[in-house]
């Protein structure tokens, strides 16, 4: 496919044909940002949830003074679920400081899960180290997703005091709790994490036992990994 004309993808949005307008946001990939953006906000109240949702993603991917607040607005405000969620990942991208405390407040408020799972990992993308309470919090969730979007973003922000309860899914019955503790423990170097990453490197699942080899290959290949057996033998 072709790349389309500024001028074609303005006329592709305004089409009546839900694929042309999903062709038009395809396109603005290759836009830069400041031209994109007047475009992506003529479909930002799309008819089509999925138009809606590719749009506020590109929100987050094409970064502009106003799209922010935009994406604040659809965070706080937007009465489907969906794009709730699309909003609060997209602010993930845009990596704003502001955007803490609008996420912070839709985890303890909003009641979907999927908007509170998006919220996890874009807090975990903000590197904030105050997101600490809230992701503790959402490793306590009877969702299984929530805590593994919590034990991911606790290694993104190097939370090194969120060790000890991370311990705790060392056996899960989910796989994938256990392929993003060992990724999370990667970043959190500690004899503590050294021994339970050293036990997940013999995990039956193969995804985990990688992500456990790739982090101490890695602690080795720095010298961490002497550094914090030594620390361990001393305690």
């Amino acid at each position: 496919m072709s790349q389309l004309s500024l001028e074609q993808i303005s006329e592709h949005l305004d089409s009546d044909n839900a694929r042309d307008r999903m062709v038009a946001l395809a396109n603005l990939r290759t836009v830069d940002a400041e031209l994109a953006v007047p475009l992506i906000k003529k479909v930002l109240a799309d008819q089509n949830l999925q138009i809606r949702s590719m749009a506020v993603f590109a929100l987050g991917i094409k970064q502009t003074d106003e799209c922010f607040p935009i994406l604040v607005r659809m965070l706080e405000t937007d009465p489907d679920y969906s794009i709730r969620a699309a909003a609060a990942g997209a602010l993930g991208y845009l990596e704003d400081p502001r955007a803490f405390e609008p996420l912070m407040r839709t985890f303890y408020e909003d009641t979907d899960w999927l908007v509170r799972f998006s919220t996890a990992v874009s807090l975990g993308n903000l590197k904030d180290p105050r997101a600490h309470d809230v992701l503790m919090q959402a490793l306590s969730s009877h969702e299984i997703v929530l805590q593994q979007a919590a034990i991911a973003a606790l290694g993104e922000i190097r939370d090194l005091s969120a060790v000890d309860r991370l311990l705790d899914f060392v056996q899960s019955e989910d796989w994938l709790v256990r392929q993003r503790l060992a990724e999370a423990l990667g970043n959190l170097p500690t004899p503590k994490s050294v021994s339970a990453l050293q036990y997940l490197e013999r995990d039956t699942h193969t995804n985990v036992a990688t992500a456990a080899m790739i982090a101490l290959r890695r602690w080795r290949d720095s010298g961490e990994l002497d550094q914090l057996i030594t620390t361990s033998a001393d305690d």
